[in-house]
């Protein structure tokens, strides 16, 4: 599963998550390479003939575009979420692609935790809302995996708010 609580260090605890990855880097090259091999396959029947060097740019051309295409993939995916959950303080730090940041804060007696069925850009799109603002979380989980991860924060929450005076 693309998240993870992490063990507790003392002040609270802490979600992480990030997109899931079918392929890893070592799987792109591979995937490269073989797609490069096979396409230069069918050249081996016209080596030595001027139809080589006319063929060969269009088969440089689609293996760079499936690379620029894979690469783009892995750079737009460079997500990170990472929630953290104190007695006092609930945050959300979300590192997105480009090395763009995003920090949402509140109180956690006072955040609700919103799984909308319909009606958001995903199915079971999952919110947290306090502080006057409305953030989204793990918008690229599956439906299953915000439906778990709102019911272990629902529970996490309502434990800390037993915990207080």
């Amino acid at each position: 599963m693309p998240y993870q609580w992490l063990p507790p260090d003392g002040e609270g605890d802490r979600l992480h998550l990030w997109p899931y990855r079918s392929l890893t880097r070592r799987g792109f090259a591979l995937f490269i390479g073989a797609t490069a091999a096979l396409i230069a396959l069918p050249l081996t029947v016209v080596l030595g003939s001027p139809v080589l060097w006319m063929l060969l740019p269009f088969l440089a051309l689609t293996v760079a575009g499936i690379w620029w295409a894979l690469d783009r993939s892995f750079r737009d995916s460079d997500i990170v979420e990472d929630l953290r959950l104190t007695a006092d303080l609930i945050s959300l730090t979300r590192h997105g692609p480009k090395g763009r940041r995003q920090d949402w804060q509140a109180n956690p007696h006072w955040v609700k935790v919103t799984l909308h069925p319909k009606g958001g850009p995903v199915q079971d799109y999952l919110t947290l809302s306090g502080g006057g603002r409305e953030v989204e979380l793990g918008a690229f989980l599956t439906p299953a995996e915000r439906g778990q991860i709102a019911a272990d924060l629902r529970g996490r929450l309502a434990r800390l708010r037993s915990l207080q005076p």
